[in-house]
């Protein structure tokens, strides 16, 4: 949930952001949609392109 709420925050549709992150757009949607597990790879790349630590999108909300 802490991808989708930050990628709205940024006003990014999934397209742009799975583009940002070099990140297929079905297999970004499955993951903010928690139908696939993130890797640490994954995470790293998402938090890169929401220029945030990798940590907050580990953090309860």
């Amino acid at each position: 949930m802490n991808i989708q709420e930050l990628r709205r925050d940024r006003g990014l549709s999934q397209e742009a952001l799975a583009h940002a992150a070099e990140i297929n757009r079905g297999y970004f949607g499955k993951l903010e949609n928690a139908k696939y597990a993130v890797s640490v790879d994954m995470l790293e790349k998402i938090a890169e392109a929401l220029d945030v630590d990798p940590s907050a999108l580990l953090k309860p909300r």
